[in-house]
């Protein structure tokens, strides 16, 4: 057997691997939104996401919530979408106030494409809903 023949049997892993990071992005960086709203809707507010509370509130549980559900590989797909378009706004907006590839947008980028893959391909046999 040699390496190109292994390397598709790896793939759940691969998406494992992908789900447990994105997974781990979204909750550390939406659980200090959902944690104090008030604050969260104030700064969507100064970044010109009017209103800033539901702007806000909406992105915090989708990143919460999407995070969690990532890991338990739960409606990957669907999740992966609404984790996709979070990070296409994020990076639209970084954008928008000019910063550029590198040191700017390039991690959101990253984190945009994975979300797509995760969209495209669900969450692989290592996931909750496949143990049950």
């Amino acid at each position: 057997m040699n390496l190109f023949t292994l390397l598709p049997l790896l793939s759940d892993w691969a998406l494992l691997a992908v789900r447990l990071v994105i997974a781990a992005i979204f909750l550390a960086h939406g659980w200090p939104k959902l944690r104090n709203l008030k604050i969260n809707a104030q700064n969507f507010s100064g970044m010109g996401f009017k209103p800033g509370a539901f702007w806000g509130t909406i992105v915090a549980f989708v990143e919460v919530f999407g995070g969690l559900a990532i890991l338990a590989g739960f409606q990957v797909q669907i999740v992966g979408l609404l984790l996709a378009i979070d990070m296409v706004v994020a990076t639209g907006w970084k954008i928008k106030q000019g910063m550029k590839l590198v040191n700017g947008f390039e991690l959101d980028l990253m984190i945009l494409v994975s979300c797509l893959a995760l969209a495209a391909l669900g969450a692989g046999i290592y996931s909750l809903p496949n143990f049950f």
